[in-house]
């Protein structure tokens, strides 16, 4: 389309242009300059999810083939099959900001506000809390989730590149075991009321409420995954998530939490594949090592491929402490978890890719999460 878009551009100002094809040559140019500029130069590239959580991003990202806990039921609902008893979180805040400015608050206009006086700085802000109960091959889960991401750029103070999620739902999630767990099944339903902001040129000083700016609406989602996992040392297990199939579209109810013109982007279906391995070092020592590869299909049609990959080693003593390191998206992870019987406290800093292939640009993120569980 660009292409053909530029040839009939060329013809165009040769006819104008008679014996100048010089000047045709470089008006082309500019003009080629100036539209890919103005399309690349608010575009926050960051890969979106419904689900992630402390564990994972101190890990690298990577939770397609290692969680038994209450979050198998977000991330692979084949992973409720590992449980070996009930599981449940009364409460769990997560909280999570860029390092390069303390977070303070998800309102628009006080992001807006607060950017304005800080330019050319990345901004990021998220809450999170998800409580659950959980048993073997059975689980049941609220979530609630408001996130943005938003940048004013120096070059054009006069917009706000935006990008906010509101998501109130459930999920459920089953999973079948097979030949005594070697194989796992699962499957999770989601409903999901999600509130909308998707605007890489949102006006500065102009409306900023949500009826005018945004986009509601419900959708019914599913979740597919499956576990191989073999009884040797080390339990090698290969994994596979297909996410949002068929395509998740907010097309169900509109006007749940509010009313707006719009509804929120369709989330294409895709599929994560996954490999771990769990040694055991002594009886009160073990880990856990895992690589992961995302988006195997696609769906987001973004030919970094650097961000597809994420890689995570954990080391659990007794537990009780838990030290995590990894690689995410061409950068560091690390994290810790204290545990206890009932409370347990984590955190973790990651990177986040928010560039392309050809212009990478890390976004250096602190996540940290307090579970009251049972």
């Amino acid at each position: 389309m660009l292409e053909w878009t530029d040839n009939l551009i060329m013809r165009r100002i040769l006819k104008n242009t008679g014996r100048v094809p010089f000047l045709a040559s470089i008006s082309v140019t500019t003009s080629l300059l100036i539209s890919l500029w103005s399309s690349q130069a608010f575009a926050i590239n960051e890969w979106y999810e419904l689900y992630n959580n402390t564990r994972s991003l101190g890990m690298g990202g990577a939770s397609v083939a290692i969680t038994s806990d209450d979050t198998s039921l977000y991330r692979n609902p084949a992973n409720l099959g590992s449980l070996r008893d009930v599981y449940g979180t009364l409460l769990d805040p997560e909280v999570e900001g860029s390092t390069n400015l303390t977070p303070e608050q998800i309102d628009i206009r006080q992001v807006m506000e607060k950017l304005n006086t800080k330019q050319d700085t990345f901004y990021r802000s998220k809450t999170q809390i998800t409580p659950a109960v959980v048993m073997r091959n059975i689980g049941l889960g609220l979530i609630y989730k408001n996130e943005i991401s938003a940048e004013i750029k120096s070059s054009d103070p006069t917009v706000m590149d935006t990008k906010y999620v509101n998501d109130f739902g459930a999920v459920f999630g089953v999973n079948l075991r097979l030949f005594d767990g070697r194989i796992k099944i699962g499957g999770s339903a989601k409903l999901i009321n999600r509130i909308e902001v998707d605007n890489p040129a949102l006006a500065v000083g102009g409306p900023t409420d949500m009826q005018t700016i945004g986009s509601e609406g419900t959708a019914v989602a599913f979740d597919g995954g499956l576990l191989l996992q073999a009884p040797w040392t080390y339990l090698p297990t290969l994994g596979v998530v297909v996410r949002d199939i068929g395509d998740t579209v907010f097309d169900k109810r509109d006007g749940w939490r509010m009313r707006t013109n719009t509804r929120p982007n369709t989330v294409k279906q895709s599929v994560d594949v996954a490999a771990a391995l769990f040694p055991i070092h002594s009886n009160e020592v073990r880990s856990v090592w895992t690589v992961e590869y995302s988006d195997v299909t696609n769906s987001r049609e973004d030919d970094d491929n650097a961000k597809r990959v994420h890689v995570g080693i954990e080391l659990n003593a007794r537990d009780i402490f838990f030290f995590r390191v990894g690689y995410n998206q061409r950068y560091a992870t690390a994290g810790i978890e204290i545990a206890g019987e009932y409370l347990s406290w984590q955190i973790a800093t990651y990177g986040e890719e928010i560039g392309t292939r050809d212009n990478p640009r890390e976004d250096r993120r602190v996540n940290t999460k307090l579970s009251l569980r049972f």
